[in-house]
Formats: structure tokens, C-alpha cells, sequence
């Protein structure tokens, strides 16, 4: 689709996940290689997001035909360590044993203090993220309510503990709920306290194998809630897919989690890592 001569062209380069920071609401900016655009005074406005039908991976920049892993290119998917699976289950965290990819790598991302927390996004869940990474972990899930539970020494125990809580409480988010509107209202509190209870036993064993204090839970931590700048959300749950089509353009009814929502759908702006995309504003 041809922009037409009403349009104005805020940049274009490759999508990088939305920069996100806290406030009342959230403040959202959009990554475009070296151009970055806020998007909260584009709200309610038309806007244009075209993908030009080139991929450079988000790791070396090379052109590339097919997205792995949200951005990279095959051969980066297959090389990486930020790409290996105990990413996605990092109770698979291999580090100890001497067999990581990319030992630097993993020094300042995997052996690192991690949260353990619960959180509200689309009902209560369970999940891990580096110490460095808080709230920011929680605004780029939409979640409303988030609070942790323990502080762990590394990765690698993160995984463990997650895996001990996933027996009592869900570790995904419903994208569909997410879009349909704001959760519930959850007592963290009182769940973080029924949680610890019911996974003690599993928490003592981890506890007496790695030691007090690479296990530290948090029971007196106190809960944050956040806002996001959502003026309707859509009236048809489903997201758009810039691999079946190119363009996607409407009134830009809200922003939440790494979503873009129209009246008709959502973009997930995460899951386009590394392509090439233009922005415009078609009302102008």
C-alpha cells in the first residue's frame, strides 16, 4: 500500500522492542533503528506501520529471509547463548557445568541476582526476571499489579524456584485477556503468602542444597501497580501478522505490554523484532 499524500513519514527503521517507563500512565516510545518516536501523543490518532519486507538481525545486522527467535538470523539462533533454550526454561541452565556458549554473556545476564515474583496481567502468575530488570519486566507483560517473592543468586535457581511455584500457580499470560481489558484486581499479598506455604518443603530443599542466601525470599516486598494509556481497547481480539500483510493502519486506541491496539486488533511489536518498518501518521 502506497502512502498516501496525507500522510506524514516519522521514521523508519528496524522494530526493536518498545521502550517502556512508568508513570500514570505508562510512557511508550517505539524503537526504529536509530530513530525512536513517543507514541503516547499518538493516541487516537491514524496511524501507518508498513513493513518494507526486509529482516536484519537484531545480533549482527545481516539481511536475512526469516526471523528466529524474535530477530535473528539463523545463523545467530543456532550460535548464540541468548538464543539457547534454557532462555525460555532457564531451570535448563547449563553455565555450571562448563558448556555455555557464551560464558561472558552469561556472567552479566544469567549469573546475576533474579526476581521471582507474582504478577497480575491477565490473572495471577508466576515469573522470573534479572534484579536489573524491574519494572520493566512487568510493564512490557501488562501486567497491573506486581510483587516479588524471592531474590535468587542466579538464573539457574530462578528456573528451580519458578519450576517448584508453577505446581501452584499459572506462569503465562493470556494474550486474549490481555486485550480484552485490565484484570481483575488480585490480593497479591495474600497470594505470595498461600504461595510460600504451599511450596515450603520445595523452598527448604533449595534452600539447604545452595544455601540461605542464594534463596532469599521476600515476604515483607511491597507491591507496585501501573496504568497504561489505553483509551478503548479492541473490538476484535486478534493480532495482526506483518508475514501475511505488510500494512497495518487505524486509530491507535491504546498501548500496553509490547501491544499496539486498534479497533480491530493488536500488533505485538516484540514479536517483529529486526523488521524493517515504516511509521506515518495518515491524518495529518
Amino acid at each position: 500500500m502506497m502512502a498516501d499524500s496525507s500522510s506524514a513519514v516519522l521514521a523508519t527503521g528496524c522494530l526493536d522492542k518498545m521502550r517502556v517507563t512508568a508513570g500514570e500512565p505508562a510512557q511508550y516510545h517505539l524503537s526504529l533503528g536509530q530513530s525512536e518516536v513517543a507514541l503516547n501523543p499518538l493516541l487516537g490518532r491514524r496511524i501507518r506501520l508498513r513493513y518494507t519486507g526486509t529482516i536484519r538481525c537484531t545480533h549482527c545486522q545481516r539481511k536475512t529471509n526469516k526471523s528466529f527467535n524474535q530477530g535473528y538470523c539463523f545463523p545467530c539462533f543456532r550460535s548464540l547463548a541468548q538464543c539457547d533454550s534454557c532462555i525460555v526454561s532457564p531451570e535448563k541452565c547449563h553455565f555450571h557445568l562448563g558448556t555455555c556458549r557464551e560464558p561472558d554473556w552469561a556472567e552479566t545476564h544469567c549469573r546475576t541476582d533474579h526476581i521471582v515474583y507474582l504478577a497480575n496481567s491477565s490473572g495471577l502468575k508466576v515469573g522470573i526476571t534479572r534484579a536489573t530488570q524491574i519494572p520493566t519486566r512487568w510493564l512490557d507483560q501488562g501486567a497491573v499489579q506486581a510483587l516479588p517473592l524471592a531474590r535468587v543468586a542466579d538464573r539457574h535457581l530462578s528456573g528451580l524456584l519458578e519450576v517448584l511455584c508453577k505446581d501452584f500457580v499459572a506462569d503465562k499470560t493470556d494474550w486474549r485477556a490481555l486485550l480484552r481489558g485490565d484484570a481483575v484486581p488480585i490480593d497479591l499479598p495474600a497470594e505470595r503468602e498461600r504461595l510460600l506455604a504451599a511450596a515450603r518443603d520445595g523452598i527448604a530443599a533449595l534452600q539447604g542444597e545452595y544455601g540461605l542466601t542464594a534463596v532469599q525470599l521476600l515476604p515483607e516486598a511491597g507491591e507496585q501497580r501501573f496504568a497504561y494509556p489505553v483509551q478503548r481497547y479492541p473490538d476484535k481480539v486478534s493480532t495482526f501478522n506483518f508475514d501475511k500483510e505488510p500494512v497495518v493502519e487505524g486509530e491507535l486506541r491504546g498501548i500496553k505490554g509490547q501491544y499496539l491496539l486498534f479497533a480491530n486488533g493488536a500488533l505485538n511489536i516484540r514479536k517483529f523484532t529486526a523488521y524493517e518498518t515504516e511509521l506515518s501518521v495518515t491524518d495529518a
